[in-house]
């Protein structure tokens, strides 16, 4: 009877231990999928960021070929 008691507490010790490493373990790969998520973010945030930035720069090049233009049509025309 003693041996039954202890292989049964022994039985039940050692589900407790691996619930609890399986646990642990949901929450670590949780946590991991979390911090991939936020890099993702911040990858397509700065693709956007970096998009952005060149959409400026395009409209900065057209806009100083506009004022160029408009400069050399002015010269032209008081010639």
């Amino acid at each position: 009877m003693k041996k039954t008691i202890s292989v049964f507490t022994l039985m039940l010790a050692t589900v407790l231990t691996l619930s609890m490493t399986s646990c642990r373990e949901t929450k670590e790969d949780k946590a991991e999928e979390a911090v991939e998520d936020v890099k993702e973010g911040v990858e397509d945030a700065a693709e956007e960021v970096e998009d952005a930035a060149e959409d400026v720069g395009d409209d900065i090049e057209d806009a100083a070929e506009e004022v160029e233009d408009s400069i050399e049509d002015a010269t032209d025309d008081s010639q």
